[in-house]
């Protein structure tokens, strides 16, 4: 996941940054400090944040291209 990915995959589900952080149970900071490309994170917060938006309907990908997207379907 990449912060551009993030912070798509945020405006998809209208989350902000606060939200998504306590949906998975990580610090704000972090997550903006990863989207603004000042910080990585650890693998296990990449996870939780792809974990909670994965299940709102997002979905992480990279085009043929090598370009990192995402799709999002709403869930029923």
């Amino acid at each position: 996941m990449t912060p551009a990915q993030l912070r798509m995959a945020r405006a998809a589900v209208k989350l902000g940054v606060r939200e998504v952080a306590g949906l998975a149970r990580v610090s704000p900071y972090t997550v903006n400090r990863f989207e603004t490309e000042q910080g990585g994170i650890r693998l296990d917060t990449a996870e939780k944040l792809r974990s909670v938006l994965e299940q709102l309907g997002v979905r992480f990908m990279t085009d043929d291209h090598g370009r990192a997207c995402i799709c999002y379907q709403q869930p029923d």
